[in-house]
C-alpha cells in the first residue's frame, strides 16, 4: 500500500470516529491550511507536485523547496521531522535542524518552514497540537493528491464533449487567463505563450527591487504553468482510460458508442500532440526556472552581503570610537604621569641641592676642625698633634716627650720663657685628640700611630739605659 492509499484509509477511519484526537500542524494566525499528520504514513511537504502537502509562497516562490521536509511517526507513537536539504531550512523552537537527521517533535513545539522576509514574520509558522477531529476538520488543508483527483473527476464527468483547443493547451492570446476553479478571476494570471527568454543575471551591478519583483513574478508564472502541465497529463490519462473502457466493452452495433470512441481517439491524439509540445516547453521552462532561481539566490546573497557589510561598518565605527576613547584616556594618563615625573624631578633636584649643601657644610666643619687641630692642638716643638699632652705651670701644653727633651737643654717654657716648676698630664686633651683623629684620613692615622710607636720605643730604651 502506497503513502496516499494509507493516508486515505486513515482519513476514512477517522471519519467514522470524529471524536478521536489527531495530530496536526496548526498554522499560526490562521484558521485554515492546517496540516494533518496521518498515522502510519510519511507526510511530505514542499512546493513540488509529488508531495502530501504542497506549499506555495505568493511573496517568495523559492521559500519552500521542492521536497522541504518529511514527518514520520515512530513505532512508539512519537513524531519526528527531517529536513530534506531545504534551501531555507526547518526551524524547531527557533533552532535550525541539520539536514537528513530525524528530530523528535512534541506537543506545543513551534515549527517554522523557511525564514522570515525582511520586515515581515515567517509565512509558514506552525505549532504541533492534538485535538478532536471534529473540532479541526474545517481548518485542515487538502492534500495535493485530493486536489488533483477532484479536478480530474470534474473533467471526466463530461466525456462526450469534445475538448476545445483552449482546454487542451493554454491559449496564445494575451486576454486568456489560467482556468481555475475559483470564481474570482482577479487572481488569474496570463498564460505564458512560449518559453521565457533567458534571464540576464547582472554580475557587476546590484539587482534592483524592480528586477527582483520581475524575477518573482516569472517564477510564479513558471509554477502555475507546471500545474497546468500536470492537469493536462491527468486529462490524457483519463481519456486513455475512457478509450480503453469503451474498447473493452462487448462489441455491438451501436453507432453512438462508435462515435464516442472516434471522438475520444481524436481528443487523445490531439492531447498527445499537445503533450509533446508541452514537454518541450517544460524542458525550456526548467532551464528558465533554474536561471530565475539563480537570480533570486544572487539577489538574496547580495542583500545578505550588504547587510553584513553595514554590520561590519557599524562594528568598525564602534571599534574606532572605542579606540579613540582609549587613546584619549591614555593621553590623560600620560599627562598625569608627566606631571608626577616633573614633581619627582623637582623633589630630586631639591634633595640633591640639600645634599650638596650638607656636604659642603660637613666639609667646612672638617676644614675648621683641621684648622683647630693644626693651630690649637699642635705641639710647637714637633709640629704634631699632642701625644700624651702635658700642661706646664704657665698653662702652655706640649707633648710629654717633646717637653722632656726640651728641659734637658733649658728648664724654661719654650713659649713664654718662664721657669718650669711643674708639668701635669692632661687626659682631656688626649681624649679629644683621639676622637678627632678618628675622622681624619688613613694616612694621618697611620703617621700618628708610627710616631707614637717610635716615641714609646725611645722612652723604653732610655729607661733601660739609666736603670
Amino acid at each position: 500500500m502506497d503513502k496516499e492509499t494509507a493516508a486515505d484509509c486513515c482519513a476514512a477511519e477517522d471519519d467514522e470516529y470524529p471524536d478521536s484526537e489527531v495530530f496536526c500542524l496548526m498554522r499560526v494566525g490562521r484558521n485554515s491550511d492546517w496540516l494533518r499528520l496521518f498515522e502510519n504514513t510519511e507526510i511530505t511537504i514542499g512546493r513540488g507536485v509529488d508531495v502530501t502537502y504542497q506549499l506555495l509562497s505568493p511573496t517568495c516562490p523559492l521559500m519552500i523547496s521542492r521536497l522541504h521536509c518529511t514527518f514520520r511517526q515512530s513505532e512508539d507513537g512519537h513524531w519526528t521531522v527531517t529536513d530534506k536539504k531545504s534551501l531555507n531550512g526547518v526551524w524547531v523552537n527557533g533552532t535550525r535542524l541539520p539536514s537528513d537527521e530525524a528530530h523528535p517533535v512534541r506537543l506545543g513545539d513551534s515549527i517554522q518552514l523557511g525564514v522570515p522576509v525582511i520586515g515581515n514574520k515567517a509565512e509558514f509558522d506552525y505549532v504541533v497540537v492534538q485535538k478532536p477531529l471534529r473540532d479541526i476538520k474545517h481548518f485542515l488543508a487538502k492534500k495535493l493528491v485530493e486536489r488533483v483527483t477532484s479536478k480530474s473527476a470534474h473533467i471526466s464527468k463530461k466525456p462526450k464533449r469534445k475538448l476545445t483547443m483552449e482546454e487542451v493547451e493554454p491559449s496564445t492570446s494575451k486576454p486568456k487567463l489560467y482556468r481555475c476553479s475559483s470564481a474570482d478571476k482577479s487572481l488569474a494570471v496570463p498564460c505564458p505563450l512560449s518559453p521565457l527568454k533567458e534571464t540576464n543575471v547582472p554580475s557587476n551591478k546590484r539587482m534592483s527591487e524592480k528586477y527582483y519583483s520581475e524575477v518573482l513574478f516569472s517564477l510564479f508564472i513558471v509554477c502555475r504553468y507546471s500545474q497546468n502541465i500536470l492537469l493536462l497529463r491527468e486529462q490524457v490519462d483519463n481519456t486513455q482510460r475512457q478509450v480503453a473502457s469503451l474498447e473493452g466493452e462487448p462489441r455491438q452495433a451501436d453507432p453512438l458508442r462508435e462515435e464516442q470512441v472516434r471522438e475520444l481517439r481524436g481528443q487523445l491524439d490531439t492531447l498527445r500532440a499537445k503533450m509533446h509540445r508541452m514537454e518541450t516547453l517544460e524542458k525550456s521552462f526548467s532551464e528558465t526556472k533554474r536561471l530565475l532561481e539563480v537570480s533570486c539566490f544572487l539577489f538574496c546573497f547580495e542583500q545578505k552581503t550588504q547587510q553584513q557589510e553595514e554590520l561590519l561598518k557599524k562594528q568598525l565605527e564602534e571599534a574606532l570610537q572605542e579606540q579613540k576613547k582609549v587613546i584619549g584616556e591614555l593621553a590623560l594618563s600620560r599627562q598625569g604621569f608627566e606631571e608626577i615625573l616633573l614633581a619627582k624631578n623637582k623633589e630630586l633636584e631639591v634633595t640633591k641641592e640639600e645634599k650638596e649643601k650638607a656636604r659642603a657644610q660637613k666639609e667646612e666643619v672638617v676644614t675648621q676642625v683641621t684648622e683647630v687641630l693644626e693651630n690649637e692642638l699642635q705641639c710647637i716643638i714637633c709640629s704634631e698633634l699632642f701625644i700624651e699632652a702635658v700642661i706646664l705651670n704657665c698653662a702652655h701644653s706640649f707633648c710629654c716627650y717633646c717637653i722632656n727633651q726640651w728641659r734637658k737643654k733649658k728648664d724654661e717654657c719654650p713659649i713664654c720663657r718662664q721657669a718650669i716648676q711643674s708639668q701635669t698630664r692632661c687626659l682631656a686633651l688626649d681624649n679629644c685628640i683621639d676622637r678627632m683623629v678618628e675622622n681624619l684620613s688613613l694616612d694621618m692615622k697611620a703617621r700618628r700611630q708610627t710616631l707614637i710607636s717610635e716615641r714609646k720605643g725611645e722612652r723604653r730604651s732610655y729607661n733601660i739605659m739609666y736603670s
